[in-house]
């Protein structure tokens, strides 16, 4: 019995080493190439930066561009943690306020999805595979990126060929610190939709949305019924592809890492050829 106990120990390890070794994990790779950054400061130099965590041995995988949340204002890059599913994650940092002016953060954003779409396939990743997320202010600017065409096209990439977006708890109104610095002083809570909101760009001409919140009686406020009125314009005007998701019992924080279950899972369904 204990030879048996040992010999299943044993396995349980080695099938472990297995999942350990089936990624590659690449850290601090500049999204901006070295013309991009002539002349550049140095915030822009240090903060521009990316981590990618891949498959090894297999091609075709689907990819996640994900960005952390923090108002705009803080946060640092993160793996989104989606289960052994084979997908690979890009995680990117991006110009924080005060240092980073408006629209910067959107601007690197963009450029490190642009990355993404270019160099996946070194990876062994399909080009025609890169969803981009987010949660709360990350998920602000996957949307901005991947609805208003004009910050992908800077890189010559349409948003149009992203294979989804998955924003989770994001503002799609205006952000409420893009507000502060545009001048409005009006209350946090008071929405507003302009050149700078998700919802001023709604159509049915864009990538599969999967939009995903926390659980409306503890997330942050009006934060789910915002989402919930996105996903509903978007289905009343015929774009073919949206699903809203409200995970039961986890507030605004928590929704970020609580969500790679359904976003591994949107992925993976989409993928499928």
């Amino acid at each position: 019995m204990k030879v048996l106990i040992v010999c299943l120990l044993s396995l349980r390890f080695l099938h472990a080493e297995e999942i350990r070794d089936a990624v590659e994990t690449k850290s601090g790779i500049s999204y901006y190439g070295e013309a991009a950054l002539q002349g550049a400061d140095d915030y822009q130099k240090s903060q521009c930066k990316l981590d990618i965590r891949h498959p090894v041995g297999k091609t075709g995988f689907p990819t996640l561009v994900w960005f952390h949340g923090g108002g705009l204002t803080s946060g640092e890059r993160y793996f989104l943690d989606l289960e052994d599913s084979g997908i690979a994650v890009v995680t990117a940092s991006y110009r924080l306020s005060p240092k980073g002016k408006l629209p910067e953060f959107i601007e690197d954003a963009a450029a490190a999805t642009a990355w993404t779409m270019e160099h996946i396939a070194e990876y062994g990743g399909d080009p025609e595979k890169v969803f981009v997320s987010g949660h709360s202010a990350g998920g602000y600017l996957a949307l901005m990126l991947g609805m208003d065409a004009k910050w992908l096209a800077k890189h010559g990439v349409s948003n149009m060929d992203l294979a989804g977006l998955i924003p989770v708890s994001a503002q799609v109104t205006t952000h409420f610190h893009v507000k502060e610095l545009l001048g409005n002083k009006n209350d946090g809570l008071v929405p507003s939709i302009d050149d700078f909101a998700p919802l001023h760009f709604v159509s049915k001409d864009l990538p599969p949305i999967c939009v995903i919140t926390g659980d409306r009686k503890i997330e942050f406020p009006s934060r789910v019924e915002e989402n919930e009125f996105f996903a509903s314009t978007l289905k009343n005007l015929k774009h073919p592809s949206v699903e809203f998701h409200e995970m039961p019992n986890v507030d605004h924080g928590a929704a970020g890492k609580m969500s790679g279950s359904i976003v591994a899972d949107y992925i993976n369904r989409k993928s499928k050829p």
